[in-house]
Formats: structure tokens, sequence, C-alpha cells
């Protein structure tokens, strides 16, 4: 395994509600009752549960209205990361390392971030050098938190935002340009990963479209410990 983020130094507790998407209750290891900054926009399906171990990070910032940040939840056996504010952090690492070599994103390295295509906004534009000239690749980010029947699967709630991507790299891949989405699967208790299309149809079709265009899907299995975020291994497609 291969280091990809620190954590400082973080806070154990119990989570007692997390409410109006942002924010998380959570009762401290020493007892005392604390709210906290929830970085995650998706229902958090499986890993709200009140009474599930979840561990925090402290800011110092004084401009912050909560000190508290919700890192990671523990609904089984392992740590599942939840802060998505990390997400392209991570991927920025991955890629920066060569962890992803073996993959179709083999030799690429990050060239920009938030790069805009059309209407879309995307994560990364990556190049890598050919024997004349450069190749580039757009690439978008999932965190994926999802678990069903030891499957990673991504969304965990609607997500037109997401299959807006989903159809701009289905036009890039159309026209020629490589193209492709990174699932960080931050949680190392999978063993393959498929689109959650129960939960949403549009964009699992979105997905699919994508990739009979010539687009490419890339799965990162993470494992999430006390000190830090791990990269573990490529995971299969099974959707």
């Amino acid at each position: 395994m291969k280091k990809l983020y620190s954590y400082s130094p973080l806070t154990g507790g119990t989570l007692i509600k997390r409410y109006k998407r942002f924010l998380a209750d959570v009762r401290l290891e020493g007892g005392r009752k604390v709210t906290a900054f929830c970085p995650n926009s998706g229902s958090m399906m499986g890993l709200k549960d009140p009474g599930t171990p979840v561990l925090l990070s402290a800011s110092d910032n004084p401009e912050r209205k909560t000190r508290w940040t919700l890192e990671a939840v523990k609904p089984g056996r392992v740590w599942v990361g939840v802060n998505t504010h990390l997400t392209n952090t991570l991927a920025a690492r991955a890629i920066g390392m060569g962890l992803l070599d073996g993959s179709p994103l083999t030799g690429f390295r990050v060239a920009r971030a938030e790069v805009t295509h059309g209407d879309s906004r995307l994560d990364f534009l990556l190049s890598r050098k050919k024997t004349r000239d450069k190749e580039k690749c757009y690439l978008e980010v999932k965190s994926v938190t999802l678990k069903i029947d030891g499957k990673a699967m991504f969304p965990d709630a609607v997500t037109t935002r997401g299959a807006k991507h989903m159809r701009e790299l289905e036009g890039i891949a159309g026209k020629g340009t490589r193209a492709a989405v990174l699932f960080l699967v931050q949680r190392a208790d999978c063993s393959c990963f498929a689109p959650a299309a129960h939960i949403d149809p549009a964009y699992a079709k979105s997905l699919r479209d994508a990739l009979n265009a010539g687009a490419h899907v890339v799965i990162a299995l993470l494992r999430v410990r006390r000190d830090g975020v791990y990269f573990e291994r490529l995971l299969p497609f099974c959707g």
C-alpha cells in the first residue's frame, strides 16, 4: 500500500445523527457532544446510523462555525472516508505517484485542475508524452462510499450533475479525445464496482453511454486508517 494522505491527529466518537446534509452531532470519546461539519453532499446511505463510530479532525480557525470536521465512519469492519473535499487531492496524488499505471491512465500526469469544457467543469486535464506530441485526457473523479453485496456502487443519491459530467465525457470521447472517469472507492471491503442503477438509472445510463462512446473507467480501492488514506489496488468494473 502507498500512503496518499496523512491526517492530523483525529478524535474518535460515535454518531448521534446527521442532518441538514452538512451537519452531524457526535458524542466524543470523553462524553462531550459536539456538532461537526459533514463535507459530503450524498445521502451517506449505510453510513449514518446512530452509534456508528466516527473520526473527526479539529480546526483552530476562529472563523469556522464549528471546529470539527467528519472525516471517516466505521459501519462495519473498515473505516469509510466521507470527506469529499479530499477527493481531488487523493486522485492527483495517486496519478502523480504512478499508482494508476496499468489502467487506461498509464503514463498520464496532471496538467491542470478544474478544466472547463463545454458547459461543464471537469476535475482534471491530464497529459502524457508521446513520440512526437502530447496526448491529453479529460478526467472526472467521483468519491464512492456505498457498498451493496460486496460491490462498491455510485451514486448513493440521484445526481443530475454527475450525469451531466458523463454526457460531457461522452461528447469528448466521441470526437476522438481521450476521456475517463475515476471512481475512488473510499472503503477497503469491496471486490468490484458497478453503477447504482436502482438508485439513479439516468446516471447509470449516462455512464454506459460514455463508455460506449469510448470513454474509460478506472476504479481505485483506498484503505482509510486513523493515520491517513492509502492506495490499495485497482478494482474491476462489474457493472
